[in-house]
């Protein structure tokens, strides 16, 4: 009884890290959506062009997935490809896909351009919030590509086109380069 006790206690004092589900592993699920508003609504991304980041993040396909992981050598989550690309150029950005809804500019998915980071939930219907994450590689009339570590079929740093699963999905494009705007 005194170990059932201490251990309400404990969980009371501490944040329970939920297990995901098969993609939802993509995500930081010790983070809450309350926790997003602290972050900040600015990435520096001035110093490089999209084209460089969505070049080097191609380098990258093939590396396993791992959640929790932003080691190439080990694997990536999906969060942690994204920290990992960007960190390669010494820009910061939050560490959870959650931690990117109040981040960059909103756009509609049609303006997109290469180097723009699209958002999905996870994948648990009922719940809306922000949980998989990836890099706009191309967008034309036709088909919308993005690069993304997945725990599904491809399992790791894959190119996929947005298709119906993942448009039932999705949440929405930011804009972290300025220089996407001209």
């Amino acid at each position: 009884m005194k170990y059932i006790l201490a251990v309400l206690l404990l969980a009371s004092c501490i944040q329970i890290k939920r297990k995901p589900s098969h993609e939802q592993k993509q995500t930081d699920t010790t983070t809450s959506v309350a926790d997003t508003v602290s972050t900040s609504s600015q990435i520096n991304a001035e110093k490089i062009s999209p084209g460089e980041l969505v070049k080097y993040a191609e380098t990258l396909i093939g590396v396993p997935y791992l959640y929790g992981s932003t080691n190439p050598q080990q694997g990536f989550d999906c969060s942690g490809f994204i920290t990992y690309v960007f960190n390669h150029f010494n820009i910061d950005v939050p560490r959870s896909s959650i931690e990117f809804t109040n981040v960059g500019t909103a756009i509609p998915l049609e303006k997109s351009k290469p180097g723009d980071l699209i958002l999905f939930t996870g994948t648990d219907s009922t719940e809306r919030f922000v949980g998989h994450m990836g890099i706009i590689i191309s967008n034309d009339s036709v088909q919308t590509l993005f690069i993304h570590s997945t725990s599904g079929k491809a399992n790791g740093v894959t190119i996929t086109p947005l298709n119906d699963y993942y448009k039932s999905r999705f949440v929405k494009v930011i804009r972290i380069f300025p220089q996407n705007d001209s």
